[in-house]
């Protein structure tokens, strides 16, 4: 399992489409047989970065990226960016507009579950410039995951 690398693109404001990326990915480490509780930490983190590109972000992209030890999930997009990471990062802070919140988001879990749910997380943004987030996972190969 060394070296496995797929992309998945996230088109900006798609709300029909939302969640498609994730969901491939958590299909496809439940076929690799990964521990469900390292798949489930992996989809909660793969989804909530997939729905802040849809509602916040320009297009975007998803990449997993799967080695002997590590699992890492990055996910970029070409939106405006975040101005203050470390408010961003505060449970219940949100900049879902009215119509969003309408559809049932905008709660302000979304990088705090990130940051939860991960081993560990990079958030690197500036007004204008886009986000990226790298959110990785620790396991062994053939182990249980952390």
């Amino acid at each position: 399992m060394s070296g496995l690398r797929k992309r998945f693109f996230i088109k900006a404001r798609d709300f029909v489409h939302a969640g498609e990326a994730s969901m491939r990915v958590q299909q496809l480490l439940k076929t690799m047989r990964l521990d469900p509780q390292l798949v489930r930490r992996v989809a909660v983190c793969s989804y909530e970065g997939e729905m802040n590109v849809v509602m916040h972000g320009g297009d975007g992209a998803l990449d997993m990226i799967l080695n002997p030890d590590l699992l890492r999930i990055e996910i970029s997009d070409d939106g405006p960016g975040i101005a203050d990471i470390e408010l961003a990062m505060q449970p219940g802070y949100s900049t879902a507009s009215d119509e969003q919140r309408e559809m049932g988001f905008g709660a302000g879990m979304g990088l705090p579950n990130m940051k939860k749910n991960s081993d560990e997380i990079v958030i690197e943004s500036r007004p204008g410039s886009g986000t990226r987030v790298q959110m990785s996972f620790f396991w062994k190969a053939g182990g249980t995951g952390a």
